[in-house]
């Protein structure tokens, strides 16, 4: 069951590569994500939707990201998982992070305020009822702005096979750091059609929320949109998938190589 959990974190927190200057996402995007097993034993949702808001007067983007089981594996382990994100509009860094989750029986309700001008990080444990305080790198990201900073950060077209982008990610209370390779390029089947691709693999350092390094491949748009369309997590037995199944909002035309039932 981690391994379900590890695709909502990782829906949530990262996704890839616009060209610099240029926004590859405005509010009232939307996506849905079904996850299933070997792409036929369906597990849940999850949905990503972008809003234009303001934090102490700045202008920023507010991100809702939720992610709940379906069928069966409700029943045996239940996840129901909200995630917010506020961050500038400008420079892409969060102001503010909302968690409130439900996993299996273990809850986490934290409000998380990041200082830009002190590099700290204020961290109210609402079900705790404690406050704590940690020092930041000026340059973290949450797990959702981590997402969207890095669709609007690196241009995809100067990336070579092998080439590697870092992150730091703060996640409860702590800084972990996250590496994408890049793949290459590859036109996949979708619920849309096929559509042409960036295929990346996504590296953390193994443990508390990743066990494997290498478990994981992500395939993103190759249009300015750069949303994902496919997430797969190699298991013992079958594979985890996280595939895009409708979206709303976009930015840019979604560019379809053959739309389904045309070929």
């Amino acid at each position: 069951m981690k391994r379900f959990r590890l695709i909502f974190l990782f829906l949530f927190c990262y996704q890839l590569l616009a060209a610099q200057g240029t926004s590859s996402f405005q509010a009232g995007e939307w996506l849905k994500f079904k996850l299933s097993y070997s792409g036929w034993l369906k597990g849940g949702n999850a949905t990503l939707e972008v809003f234009d808001d303001v934090y102490n007067n700045t202008p920023v983007y507010k991100i809702v990201a939720k992610g709940w089981t379906t069928g069966p594996l409700n029943w045996i382990y239940k996840v129901k998982d909200h995630y917010e994100s506020h961050f500038d509009k400008q420079t892409g860094l969060p102001y503010k992070f909302i968690r409130n989750t439900y996993e299996g029986g273990y809850t986490k309700n934290r409000i998380i305020d990041f200082d830009r001008v002190h590099n700290k990080a204020y961290i109210n444990d609402i079900k705790d009822q404690s406050k704590s305080s940690v020092d930041i790198e000026n340059d973290i990201q949450d797990l959702v702005s981590a997402y969207y900073f890095l669709r609007n950060t690196y241009e995809t077209e100067l990336l070579k096979k092998g080439d590697i982008v870092e992150l730091n990610v703060f996640f409860d209370s702590e800084t972990f750091p996250f590496k994408l390779m890049f793949l290459g390029q590859e036109s996949i089947k979708t619920s849309f059609g096929i559509i042409k691709c960036t295929k990346f693999r996504p590296y953390v350092m193994a443990g508390r929320v990743f066990k494997d390094e290498e478990s994981l491949t992500l395939w993103v748009t190759a249009d300015a949109n750069k949303v994902p369309v496919k997430i797969s997590a190699n298991l013992d037995v079958g594979t985890l998938r996280a595939d895009l199944i409708a979206l709303k909002g976009l930015k840019h035309p979604f560019e379809i190589q053959f739309k389904k039932n045309e070929r």
